[in-house]
């Protein structure tokens, strides 16, 4: 009786076993099926993070992807991570970033997408401002609301080359100055861009791209070339007249073998004229030198360099597993003008990187600047 009853749990026993594993291989076919098939996937997250603007932050969100067209064989699937986040600091934070592709590639729309309402802190123009002032002091703090909105519209001229409109939509409100006097006047600095009467900013521009890259959001080899130029006018209901010129180099080296690859970058930025004090060149952003406070470093002009290698581990079977890592250093400078540039802002760190869908990760960075450091979790590469 005994022997049949410990059978019979035993059989019963495998059986879940093998209908655990049985779910778990049909999720998997699943999946390959629906991105063979070119369907909707999405691959949510809950993960938190530390940056120096905003402490320590929870999010929530996912990686989506999908085909346009599941028909249409010659173009990749198109992505779009959103993340909802709140801090410690109080900051509440929506972005996401699209990258899509159309019509047998001949069109891609791509775009980023921010809200932000938080604490903020303005250390001034330039890097001695930046550098001196201490955050959160009487002499920087402040409440920020901010959006911007930036789809690009880009149509394909040849094979490799893009022709395309950048639409640019930035909104910036600033109260509650903890460097503001009896009158509620901002007296910290006196360059004048901490200017609260420019609020909106409406910009319509031109760029051309020559893209090689196998896949844009996690290349593993070819080239990328953009150069845009972006006017910002009264006319087009904004609230200041200036421009920004936009130059951005990317390449990628595969070492030895798949899954290994050397990518650098050098990206320089300039906006000239009537620049809001939101609006001017910033260094050390989660796309950048990670690890800086964003908007602590900002200049009519930037340029920085960075350098990244990023390695997948293999299994037993040689075969690419899901995990791999990257290390990354790089330097930034800026200043008044593309001849004014001279002091350099270091950056070195390191990276986790796990597949969530077939070439789209999920990063966790640590990176570490000139006396400052930050953690981020997000989807896709930095560049």
């Amino acid at each position: 009786m005994y022997r049949a009853i410990i059978i019979l749990v035993v059989c019963f026993g495998s059986i879940i076993n093998l209908q655990a594993k049985d779910k778990s291989i049909s999720k998997e076919v699943r999946k390959a099926k629906a991105m063979k098939d070119g369907k909707f996937w999405i691959s949510p997250l809950v993960a938190p993070s530390y940056t120096p603007e905003l402490g320590f932050l929870i999010s929530a969100g996912g990686l989506m992807s999908f085909k346009t067209n599941p028909e249409d064989s010659l173009i990749q699937r198109s992505s779009l991570p959103v993340f909802v986040g709140y801090s410690t600091t109080g900051a509440f934070i929506f972005n996401a970033r699209l990258t899509s592709f159309w019509n047998e590639d001949k069109f891609r729309l791509t775009g980023d997408f921010w809200f932000k309402s938080m604490p903020d802190n303005y250390w001034g123009k330039g890097y001695d401002n930046g550098s001196t002032f201490e955050k959160e002091s009487t002499m920087t703090g402040y409440d920020r609301t901010w959006f911007w909105v930036n789809p690009r519209f880009m149509f394909r001229l040849k094979k490799d080359l893009y022709l395309g409109l950048n639409v640019d939509l930035n909104y910036t409100d600033a109260s509650n100055y903890s460097m503001a006097d009896d009158e509620g006047d901002a007296t910290a600095f006196d360059d004048g861009y901490f200017n609260n009467d420019q609020r909106f900013n409406s910009g319509l521009g031109v760029i051309l791209e020559y893209d090689t890259r196998d896949i844009p959001v996690n290349s593993w080899c070819g080239l990328y070339l953009k150069a845009s130029a972006t006017a910002y006018s009264t006319n087009f209901g904004g609230s200041s007249n200036y421009q920004v010129y936009d130059l951005d180099y990317r390449q990628y080296q595969q070492i030895k073998r798949k899954g290994s690859t050397l990518a650098w970058q050098v990206r320089g930025r300039v906006a000239t004229n009537d620049v809001p004090w939101a609006e001017l060149s910033q260094l050390g952003t989660p796309f950048d030198l990670r690890g800086y406070t964003w908007g602590q470093y900002r200049d009519n002009a930037m340029l920085y360099g960075i350098a990244e290698y990023r390695y997948t581990f293999q299994k037993a079977n040689g075969d690419l597993s899901k995990s791999g890592m990257t290390l990354w250093a790089g330097a930034g400078t800026m200043g008044s003008s593309v001849t004014d540039m001279q002091n350099v802002l270091p950056n070195v760190g390191i990276g986790y990187r796990l597949e969530v869908q077939p070439r789209m990760n999920f990063r966790i960075d640590f990176g570490v600047g000139q006396n400052t450091k930050g953690l981020y979790f997000n989807f896709n590469e930095a560049f």
